[in-house]
């Protein structure tokens, strides 16, 4: 089906009113397709993701049911005609607040939102004037078992977001809702993914669904450009700040699969001088409100989040997204990524991957989403440098427009007596200003792989240790950089196997290494160390002890 105008879906004057002053002329596909289905008192699974304006598809289905009177009574408990369910405090106040503003010239149509993370008390008084209630799963309870909330009333259930819900643990949760809510309503359910969970909910709570599911990819990624870069195992984060200050974001979100990874980027990101802060589920609820607030107000320019957390962040102007972790499925990559490119804006999306499974992951994600996701190179110092220094001219200009104080003047004549030359003691005051940032940076040399995946002037060394042994890059890092001298930004890729570890090492000084790595120990543990070739290969191996066989041979995924 075709996008619908506001105009051919004859709605309600009130609403039309509102519609128009949002400035909104043309719906959505999911919204063409979803309100006249869900007008009909069907159930519907609306399948879409997130940034496609599911809340005004069933939002004013919603509003126009109240709209066609029946009145609810508050006087032994809130009895709203109309639940809605979301995952998060944030989904539930944007959604509350976009009916908000779609009701606005009705009468009979109030809506409440209830969540976590405030006190019961709160919501009370203002759940007994709501005709309409949204919330999470969890309040919504508190509410059903306090007797301030009851549902025998409602007409019509939303669950928004299904997955995410069910995600977060809120299952049983949903069915002792579901299951307290007359059996004649009318239940619609929206989510980006059909899990078997999903499917088991609407057999058991739906009767005969109608099925709304639009082109996954039209919404969010025709306006994003779309990249990756491969950093060597365990340079994740530096590549990271090499990114962050060669494309400069004005706002950007980073994605990570872990709370703790959550909280470590961003450590990172504030010791590297980053305006950046992190969001995820074991945040109190003042700590999350306030994150948001300085994000969308633009105070902090990076927010690093989980995909539960990030989800109801309505911002439309984030102009990169980038994934530290690999997304774990094609529906969350478009799920991340769709934050950016939003509302006619272009944006940019960058997946940090690291090791060939990663890249080969990535590249199914782009299979599934039909998306062209492109190599970038690692920006180097120079790049960096080169770019920034158009940005830094034009801060100089403004400040010499602007006027400099005398004593700076008097100082650089103080200079200019000892027999300094104005272009050192210039230099000399750049250097002061936007050195310290240069000076922060630790570069990535680029990975020159060949046809076997090895890297150009790079040898590689097998090490008799890896993940069974718990082994993580730090461990091989800081051995290999104790033995040998070598520094950090020397060491090339790391690949960690269940059995073993493959590190990339400088050519000329393989021998040395080898030599070096005699007896070591890493993690307690006595390692053996050899030179490592692709299996495909007869060479013989240089083995840094006499025990022969010092080949790994079975490959067992990669860390």
């Amino acid at each position: 089906m075709s996008e619908r105008t506001f105009e051919e879906l004859e709605l309600l004057p009130a609403i039309k009113r509102a519609i128009d002053e949002l400035g909104f002329d043309t719906a959505t596909s999911i919204q063409s397709e979803a309100i006249p289905l869900i007008r009909t008192g069907a159930d519907v699974i609306g399948r879409s993701q997130t940034g496609t304006g599911k809340t005004i598809a069933f939002g004013i289905p919603a509003l126009e049911l109240l709209s066609r009177g029946g009145e609810r009574n508050g006087r032994h408990g809130a009895s709203p005609r109309v639940l809605i369910l979301c995952p998060t405090r944030e989904l539930a106040q944007q959604a509350c607040g976009e009916l908000q503003k779609l009701s606005r010239y009705m009468h009979g149509a109030r809506c409440v939102e209830v969540y976590g993370g405030v006190p019961l008390e709160r919501q009370v008084v203002r759940l007994k004037k709501a005709d309409l209630v949204i919330g999470t799963p969890g309040r919504i309870m508190d509410h059903l078992r306090r007797g301030t909330l009851r549902l025998d009333e409602v007409q019509m259930v939303v669950l928004d977001e299904a997955d995410e819900m069910l995600s977060m643990g809120f299952k049983e949760d949903i069915e002792t809702i579901l299951a307290d809510a007359p059996e004649e309503r009318q239940t619609v359910l929206f989510s980006a993914t059909m899990p078997p969970a999903i499917l088991a909910l609407t057999k058991e709570f739906q009767q005969d669904p109608q099925l709304v599911e639009i082109d996954r990819q039209h919404v969010t990624l025709d306006n994003i450009s779309q990249h990756y870069i491969d950093a060597p195992m365990g340079r994740k984060l530096d590549a990271l700040n090499l990114l962050l200050r060669f494309h400069t974001p004005n706002r950007a979100m980073i994605f990570c699969n872990t709370k703790r990874m959550v909280d470590e980027v961003t450590d990172y990101l504030l010791k590297n001088d980053f305006a950046a802060a992190g969001l995820h589920g074991d945040m109190n609820q003042s700590q999350r409100t306030k994150t948001m607030d300085l994000f969308k107000a633009g105070r902090t320019a990076i927010l690093t989040a989980t995909d539960v957390a990030a989800r109801g962040i309505d911002v439309s102007d984030i102009d990169y997204v980038i994934n530290f972790d690999i997304p774990q499925s094609a529906e969350y990559y478009v799920h991340r990524i769709g934050r950016t490119g939003r509302a006619g804006k272009t944006g940019t999306a960058i997946t940090i991957c690291s090791g060939r499974r990663q890249v080969f992951t990535l590249r199914d994600i782009a299979r599934l989403t039909r998306s062209a996701i492109s190599p970038l190179d690692i920006p180097t110092l120079a790049a960096i440098r080169e770019k920034s220094m158009a940005g830094n001219m034009d801060l100089l200009e403004k400040t010499i427009q602007d006027g400099v104080e005398d004593a700076y003047v008097s100082m650089v004549n103080s200079l200019l007596a000892k027999g300094n030359s104005l272009p050192a003691i210039a230099a000399a005051a750049l250097e002061l200003a936007f050195g310290k940032a240069e000076r922060e940076i630790v570069e990535i040399k680029p990975l020159r792989r060949g046809p076997s995946g090895g890297e150009g002037g790079y040898r590689r060394i097998a090490i008799s240790i890896g993940r069974s042994a718990r082994c993580a890059p730090n461990h091989i890092v800081g051995a290999i950089a104790e033995r040998t001298g070598l520094s950090g930004g020397e060491i090339g890729k790391i690949e960690i196997y269940d059995d073993r570890t493959v590190v990339g090492i400088p050519a000329g000084k393989l021998d040395m290494v080898l030599e070096a790595m005699q007896g070591l120990k890493i993690l307690g543990r006595p390692t053996v160390t050899t030179e490592y070739r692709d299996p495909s290969s007869r060479a013989p191996r240089r083995n840094s002890r006499s025990k022969p066989g010092g080949g790994y041979r079975s490959r067992h995924g990669e860390h």
